[in-house]
This record gives C-alpha cells, structure tokens and sequence, in this order.
C-alpha cells in the first residue's frame, strides 16, 4: 500500500525508472511511447542530456535564491529570450512554477492593473464553455468545464462564460468561418454589454483548446475579431498557452499563427519540457508600466518564483528548440499525424473528427457519424481507450465530457517534438488497436 495520495488511490500504478527518448520505462522494463508528452509536457522527451547538464551545472553553482532578495542570470537570460520571441508588446515576464499559478498571476495583473488605474468597478471576468484554465479555486473559476468546477462552486469567484470557437459541433451547416467567428465575437459583445462595458476586466481563452475539449483549434479571423472587441471596450485579453505554447502547435507562440498579441499571455508544460516545474505570465508594458508607476508593487507571490535551477532547466529547453530546428519538425510530423489518422479513419463510423496544429492532435469519437451523437457518458468510453492504449504500449490522453462537460469523448496527442516520421506511424498503430478494442468492448459500438 503506498502512503502517497494518488490521482486514483483505487489504481495500481506501474514504476517508471527511466526514460529514453520518447520512452518511458517501467520497473518491469516495459517501455510507452509517451504520445502524450505526460499532459503536453514533455516535448523533448525523457533524456535529453544538454537539459540535464544544465540543471546540473545550476544547482552545484545556486540551486535557488529567493526572489525578494536576488534575481539570477538564468532568470534574467530566460526572460530576455521570451520577450524577444514573444508577440508584439508583451515586454515583459512573471516567472511561476506551473500553469495554475500562471493563471492566477494573470487574473491578479489584470484586476491591479484596473486597480491602479482608477477603475476598480472593473472586476468581471469572461471565459469560454468547455475551457479549462487550471485546478486553482482562481483558474478553475474562470474555467468552462462543467464537471472540474461542479463540486466546488459555492467557493469559486463569479465567472461568465460564453460559446466556445468549436467548429465541429458549433458552426452551423450553413455558416461560413467568417460568419462563425463574427457571430462569436457578436456574442461577446452582448455579454460585455449585458454585465456593462466598464465593470468587465479581462476575456480568458486558450489559443487552441487542450484537455476538456482535444486540441480545438480557432478558425480563422475568430481571435482578430476577439481582439477588436476587447479594444472597443478596454477588456484585457488573456490567452492561456499553457498547453499549447512553446512551440507544441509549430509555433512557439501558438497565437503567432492567429497574428494576434494579447494583453496577458500564459505559459508552462513545454517551456521546461518537464525536466523542472516552470510556468510564466508575460504581460504588456502598457500593463507594466502602470503598476510600476502606481503602487510600484505586484501585490502577489509564491516561494519558488523565478527558481534559478528551474530557469536554467527552461533556458538550455529553449536552445535546444531553437538549434535543432524542432519547430519545423513539429509542424512536419503534425501534419503527418493528422494526414495518418485521416486516412485512416475516413470512413470509420465512429470517429468524427480529427484536428489540431503541430503535435497537439485531438480524435473525436462519436456513436454516430452522421448525426455526431456522443457515446452514453456512462460507458465511459474514454477511459477504455487509455486502458487498452497503455496495456500496449503506449501513453494518450483521453477525456470524456467533450461536448458538453458530460456527455463526449476523445483522444488527445501531444508527443514530443523530437519524434521521427516511424515514431508517428507507430503512434497511429498502437491507437487504432486500443481504439478499435475499446469499441469493441462497448455494448453501443459493437
């Protein structure tokens, strides 16, 4: 019996040991191809030995100062790296130590912010259905999916949610994207009026959807649009990266593809690939300068911001990327990946679709194709694929609750970025086995 209080204290869990490339090995020596990189973490895979030797070389030198005392040259070098690659005018970096607290940071700039200046009527906050923004009573208050928040509402701040850029299920048959995106910015629209243009601080999306709802990505012209409406009322936008940042869609900036710049912008999982616990919260100048100017103080703060070994562990991450070209070979093997499953589930009445950018890949699964009607909730559909996927070998990220925090599933891909074009096809191998075991363990699908 182990005295750790585990996800599922009811389930036995293997002993990883090792890692090895996009491996990862168990006490038995069994070996998974994490096609998950964990929950989109770990994009250089396990043994990357440049990230190694550089935690290495930070802890025997200073493994951590705290930051009310001292900043630190890898702290400082990150930052400078980020906001030389970031979007136009985020100058400037809050550095944390994952994607909840990234989040938090976000929500408290963005109310001192209006603070600061003046406008303290300013304290709404919109979000999308179906998003997930972090398990913090903060970020999961601004978050949309239904069945994380459920069993703490009563202690979760008031959040306003509106419909989610989900084209598959949300745009109609007779709309183009133009028209999809316009009506989605309309409807933000009416939400700012309807709760009052100068009472509402920020609007919170993730650039491409992750985990509630299997890498959803934008249509075009939806976050242009987005933006224009924020402008047009003073709302801050803040676009959540935590999955999808750091090069995971081909970019490293996932909005780079959507050519908007945020107000407020979150990262963490691929910005130290899971060798150490790092996230970070880049926000404007206009933003920074206002509280510098005011109060002079961010009223905020945790014990391992800023992690000298942590940020060294980021910083040598961010090389790497950089001088082995991963990104080009993200956006190759993506596309790949979904060219792959595609094919291969083009006529499958089960799955309706597939979709992503890069290597962050979402598969729909559906009791009918045609109608797009989810499997009964209670099957548990998703949950049978992970199984199935891990007794071969292989690790992936299914969820269930996709169309509507309830009923839904589907398949999550995030592998790292250094996989090889066979590495993805055997990817595509091991999950039509788990997928087609699992439907065939389901009384609806057989």
């Amino acid at each position: 019996m182990s005295t750790i209080f585990h996800r599922a204290p009811k389930l036995s869990l293997p002993v990883a040991v090792a890692g090895d490339g996009i491996e990862i090995i168990d006490s038995a020596g069994k070996r998974y191809i994490d096609a998950s990189g964990g929950a989109a973490v770990s994009c250089l895979g396990h043994s990357n030995q440049r990230v190694i030797d550089a935690i290495k070389r930070q802890a025997q030198q200073l493994p951590y100062a705290h930051t009310s005392f001292f900043t630190t040259a890898p702290a400082e070098e990150l930052a400078d790296r980020m906001v030389a690659s970031a979007p136009a005018g985020l100058e400037h970096v809050y550095f944390v130590s994952g994607g909840s607290e990234a989040i938090e940071a976000a929500l408290k700039l963005a109310r001192q912010y209006f603070v600061e200046k003046g406008e303290t009527q300013r304290r709404h906050f919109i979000a999308r259905r179906q998003s997930y923004h972090g398990n913090t009573l903060g970020a999961l208050a601004i978050g949309g999916n239904a069945w994380r928040r459920e069993p703490f509402l009563p202690i979760l701040i008031e959040a306003h949610h509106v419909s989610p850029c989900y084209a598959y299920r949300e745009q109609r048959a007779d709309e183009t994207e133009q028209a999809f995106a316009q009506r989605l910015a309309d409807e933000l629209e009416q939400k700012i009026l309807e709760l009052g243009p100068d009472t509402v601080a920020a609007f919170v999306a993730e650039t491409v959807v992750g985990a509630t709802a299997g890498a959803v990505p934008p249509v075009r012209e939806y976050f242009r649009k987005i933006r224009a409406v924020c402008d047009r009322y003073g709302v801050l936008l803040i676009l959540d990266e935590i999955m999808s940042g750091m090069g995971r869609t081909g970019y490293l900036f996932a909005c780079d593809e959507d050519g908007v710049a945020p107000d407020l912008l979150t990262i963490a999982k691929g910005l130290g690939a899971g060798y150490q616990a790092i996230g970070a919260t880049l926000l404007s100048d206009r933003i920074y300068q206002t509280i510098v100017n005011g109060s002079g103080f961010f009223q905020h703060g945790h014990t391992y911001i800023g992690h000298a070994t942590a940020c060294a562990a980021a910083l040598e991450v961010q090389r790497v990327i950089a001088e082995e070209q991963l990104l080009s070979n993200v956006q190759a093997r993506g596309e790949q990946l979904r060219s792959r499953l595609r094919e291969h589930y083009a006529q499958h009445p089960h799955i309706g679709d597939v979709r992503g950018r890069g290597l962050f890949v979402g598969v729909e699964l559906v009791k009918d194709r045609a109608s797009k009607a989810p499997f009964d909730a209670k099957l548990k559909l998703h949950a049978a694929i992970r199984r199935e996927a891990f007794a071969r070998g292989l690790m992936v990220y299914p969820m269930g609750g996709t169309v509507d925090g309830k009923s839904g599933d589907h398949v999550l891909l995030a592998p790292p970025f250094i996989c090889t074009a066979r590495d993805i096809d055997e990817i595509v191998g091991r999950l039509d086995e788990a997928i087609r075991a699992a439907l065939a363990a389901v009384p609806a699908a057989a």
